[in-house]
């Protein structure tokens, strides 16, 4: 998680107490599913983040999961009819210790694109990096707009290529070179063709898939580049209008006017 700067957390966490406190009434009892769909609905991805964090901040991880919910299921006579609920362990020693690294933050994501300064995971990173092919955004375009030393943006993905080769993972195509990235063999050019020829793809879905940019999957696709590699060349997308066709368009009726031109003998 992302984002903000510690200011910027700590505003929209306190902007969101009143709807955690609001969520707190509904949940005990004065409200029902319709009541929480409607508290939540206004909110955006960084709002419903900050709230999650203020109500999770409103439970105590040393306290039982029978004290902080044993409320819920008690019969008339304060007993818990949920067993499991009246277990003496701290939720603290419950908490998940998945730390998986696949998560990513696409508000963090959006926000860096656009130039914001925000930390990001390898894994947020890499769907930077995929993003800003499909768009044609070079790595120093991305230091541009976040206003950074030129070459901040390629270091990272220099320091990220050579541990996937230390590690002896396939190092993902956004990663190959940077904004110099590998030729295409003509294999994958003959793929790439046949697969756009097939249907059901376009040429932003394709550079994501191989990690270029979408003009660069254009060029391709119309022989543009890569002449000599084979595979199905995509027709051209638009056709000059002839003559009479413009004249037409245009109102005339008619053969088109000639215009006495004097010719040179």
């Amino acid at each position: 998680m992302t984002t903000f700067t510690a200011e910027q957390r700590g505003d929209l966490a306190e902007a969101m107490l009143p709807v955690a406190a609001h969520l707190a009434v509904l949940v005990h009892g004065d409200g029902g599913p319709e009541d929480v769909a409607d508290a939540l609905a206004g909110l955006d991805d960084a709002q419903r983040t900050a709230l999650i964090v203020v109500l999770a901040g409103l439970v105590n991880p040393d306290q039982s999961m029978g004290e902080a919910l044993g409320w819920l299921d008690r019969t008339e006579h304060g007993t818990l009819t949920v067993p499991q609920w009246d277990s003496a362990t701290p939720i603290r020693d419950m908490a998940s210790e998945d730390t998986s690294d696949d998560y990513v933050d696409m508000v963090a994501v959006r926000l860096y694109l656009k130039g914001c300064r925000v930390d990001l995971t390898d894994t947020e990173f890499l769907v930077v990096l995929e993003h800003a092919a499909a768009q044609g955004l070079s790595l120093l375009e991305l230091d541009r707009r976040q206003k950074v030393t030129r070459g901040v943006n390629g270091n990272r993905v220099h320091r990220m290529r050579k541990a996937y080769q230390r590690s002896g993972r396939e190092v993902p195509p956004v990663l190959v070179a940077g904004d110099k990235q590998a030729e295409f063999s003509d294999e994958q050019v003959v793929e790439i063709r046949e697969r756009y020829a097939a249907g059901g793809v376009t040429d932003l879905e394709l550079s994501l898939m191989y990690g270029r940019s979408r003009k660069t999957m254009s060029a391709l696709l119309s022989g543009a580049s890569y002449q000599q590699a084979g595979g199905p060349i995509r027709a051209p997308r638009g056709v000059k209008p002839k003559e009479a066709s413009r004249t037409g368009f245009a109102g005339h009726t008619g053969p088109a006017p000639v215009l006495d031109v004097a010719r040179a003998s």
